[in-house]
């Protein structure tokens, strides 16, 4: 079902393929510039020759992302093939060294179009179950370009007079091939088109890239995705299956249960609000205080609530509950999912045991009264109508509709997603409804809801089956579009925090100090040497070292990949930040004692390789994936320009002080403060940054803006 999704992600990283293939080519490149134009005597050419397109890059991304939420992503994307194929071609025909820092700027621009908006795209294309992996994409595919590169390149350097002008045109070839693609293959990112009001387009792509017709859940998702800010609650339903399955859609329910209808025609189920807190309620409630005393964001634990396992309960169980039920799009069948899969039953009678003492609980809060999806009374139906609907989201998280008491004509959105954890099943999870037989299989859920004002007008939904058809209309929120006011919303400043902070510790923690030092420290493990005995030059024993170590980066992504959406982001971070700062201080120790020449090269060699394996796992992809899951739709672009102008600021800082800080603190130096930033980037990590595996976008943005709240209040206190 996710083909389409996965091609489009495919073709969209070629973008970072072409990033890493010029970072290579040019690196191998620049010897025989130097020769040709006589720059041993012009460090600044030189140095101008390499950093224009870090230049171009910071340049661009001050407007992509405005850029990109007004004409759209795709545009850019091809915007961006074309800027790479004339830098190529004119970089081939440079008769003198002011072209060539002509094409590397036009390089730059696509390379920052590139780096800035390919994971916003993925992203917004990406089911949220396989996001993760699909976004480690241009990791990969940067570094095969890389290592394509320098092979292409070692290959040109062992001719008699190797051809620099080769070596960086050949950049057009690929080029075209991505903007073929981007013009004839790649659709616009269906969040865009829906924050432009173009639903019909938006349903299109969607049916294109999730390989079915009935889209009209996502497409819910994506239009409340268009709100910033507003008031969230947390509540929490107990769900059963509902016994009247004779399709008798007017029988009378108590005021305090609440009637479901799942996506497919005959699902529903009943719901009965909760005593007392949810798991999520009492984690950004409760939670938020203890977090304080230890520094932790409340939302860190907000986030982990929902990641939790449920501890008693095998697959089968799991997916028996409510929401394979209700046809979440990922279920092979949702149909003999619910015919097939059944509770476990010595599970069943643990929690039954546990039923009566939570069967007396008071409801307290008067918001848990309020109708989720209301079977209106023959009373209620002459002034409220039909009931409203529910469907699946992605990621085992549901949308349902609500009215709005409150406010006439107005709607609730609430994103349902079952509850884990021992509390839940131990508070209430077989609670007996008054005026049923009760449960019959045991099929009955904790779930916990975020309740919030929805874009959509109650006479846009009427009932369940017009979901699709209230899709289908222009939202007023669509005529809104991005703001620099709503980066001051409370969610969108924590995102930028996270997003922002990720961005500096990123480029500080050594990356580039460690890529200018690796030849050096392979030249002293004697693998020069070895080639040079070979019979290759110092220009090609250097650019195959280079080409051999970028090779070791592949598997290496090739398991982050795998990892990336099921151990998650945080955790790949805080597992693979201890081994960076651990092959720091190993390369630290080995230039300060003297190991002697072998001891020293074995030390070194090792420290280097498992400091690339792991980067690229972790502290290389996960910054720019967080960055482009957090924001909301209507800002993305904007705060995805400030992230990534961030990055290449940092980056042309650290490149450029790199030379000075050696002569001034020498490379046992650097690689110290270089240590000492990753302990930093581990505490923030640690504290800071939330797991985001498996959710919709909104769901996230939605979360932050929840744990915002809740950090406020806590702070206040």
């Amino acid at each position: 079902m996710t083909r389409g999704a996965v091609f489009v992600a495919i073709a969209a990283a070629i973008g970072n393929f072409l990033q890493g293939w010029d970072n290579a080519t040019i690196a191998g490149s620049v010897l025989y510039i130097k020769r040709e134009f006589h720059l041993e005597t012009q460090p600044t050419i030189e140095g101008l020759i390499v950093a224009t397109s870090l230049i171009g890059a910071t340049v661009i991304t001050t407007f992509s992302g405005p850029v990109a939420d007004w004409l759209g992503r795709r545009p850019m994307l091809i915007i961006s093939s074309v800027l790479y194929f004339l830098s190529g071609l004119v970089m081939l025909w440079a008769p003198n060294v002011y072209m060539l820092l002509l094409a590397r700027l036009l390089d730059g621009f696509g390379i920052g179009l590139a780096v800035t908006l390919v994971p916003v795209y993925i992203s917004e294309t990406a089911p949220p179950e396989i996001r993760g992996l699909l976004n480690t994409l241009p990791q990969f595919t940067g570094s095969a370009g890389m290592f394509l590169s320098y092979c292409m390149v070692f290959g040109m350097s062992l001719k008699a007079s190797p051809s620099w002008r080769m070596m960086l045109g050949v950049l057009s070839i690929p080029s075209l091939l991505y903007f073929a693609l981007a013009l004839f293959y790649l659709p616009e990112s269906p969040r865009w088109l829906v924050s432009k009001g173009r639903m019909k387009e938006a349903k299109k792509v969607l049916q294109q890239l999730r390989g079915r017709e009935d889209v009209s859940g996502e497409m819910a998702l994506l239009l409340e995705g268009l709100d910033v800010g507003g008031e969230t609650a947390i509540e929490e339903y107990v769900i059963s299956p509902d016994n009247d399955l004779s399709g008798n859609q007017d029988h009378e329910v108590e005021k305090d249960r609440i009637k479901l209808y799942g996506a497919e025609e005959g699902q529903s189920w009943i719901a009965k609000p909760v005593a007392g807190q949810s798991t999520l309620g009492m984690v950004s409630r409760q939670g938020s205080m203890a977090n304080r005393s230890m520094l932790m964001d409340p939302m860190v634990t907000l986030f982990g609530s929902v990641h939790e396992k449920l501890p008693e309960m095998g697959m089968g169980s799991m997916r028996s509950m409510l929401f394979s039920n209700f046809g979440s799009m990922f279920n092979v069948n949702p149909d003999n999912q619910a015919k097939n899969d059944q509770w476990d039953e010595e599970n069943l009678q643990r929690e039954e045991d546990n039923a009566g003492s939570d069967h007396s609980g008071n409801e307290s809060d008067d918001n848990l009264r309020s109708p989720l999806l209301r079977q209106d009374t023959n009373a209620e139906k002459e002034n409220h109508g039909e009931q409203l609907g529910s469907v699946g989201i992605g990621g085992g998280w549901q949308l349902a509709y609500r009215k709005d008491e409150q406010n006439s004509g107005g709607l609730k959105r609430i994103y349902l997603h079952q509850e884990g954890g021992a509390a839940a099943s131990r508070r209430g999870s077989l609670l007996s409804i008054p005026g049923t037989d009760g449960p019959s299989d045991g099929e009955l859920v904790h779930a916990a809801a975020l309740v919030s004002h929805s874009v959509l007008r109650a006479d846009d939904v009427t009932s369940h089956q017009s979901i699709g058809l209230a899709t289908d209309k222009k939202p007023e929120a669509a005529a809104k579009g991005p703001s620099w006011r709503d980066l001051f919303e409370p969610g969108v400043k924590h995102a930028l925090v996270v997003g922002v902070g990720l961005q500096i510790l990123q480029q500080f923690s050594g990356i580039n100090g460690v890529l200018y030092y690796t030849p050096q420290i392979l030249e002293q493990a004697g693998v020069g040497v070895l080639l040079a005995n070979l019979g290759l030059t110092s220009e090609s024993a250097s650019l195959l070292i280079s080409g051999l170590t970028t090779l070791l980066m592949l598997p290496s992504i090739g398991v982050a990949m795998r990892l990336m959406d099921i151990a998650g982001r945080r955790w790949l971070l805080l597992s693979t930040l201890p081994v960076l700062l651990v092959t720091l201080v190993m390369l630290v120790l080995g230039n300060v004692l003297d190991l002697g020449s072998v001891p020293h090269a074995v030390i070194s060699t090792v420290s280097v390789i498992v400091y690339f394996c792991c980067f690229v796992m972790g502290f290389g992809p996960i910054p720019n994936i967080l960055c482009s899951e957090i924001f909301p739709t209507r800002v993305r672009g904007l705060c995805i320009a400030i992230c990534a102008l961030t990055f290449w600021i940092c980056d042309i800082i650290v490149t450029y002080s790199l030379p000075v800080m050696l002569n001034s603190i020498g490379l046992a130096g650097v690689f110290s403060i270089y240590a000492v930033v990753c302990s930093i980037a581990w505490v923030f990590v640690f504290l800071k940054v939330p797991e985001t595996k498996g959710m919709p976008l909104e769901v996230i943005t939605e979360f932050f803006a929840v744990g915002a709240k809740q950090n406020a209040e806590s702070g206040s206190n």
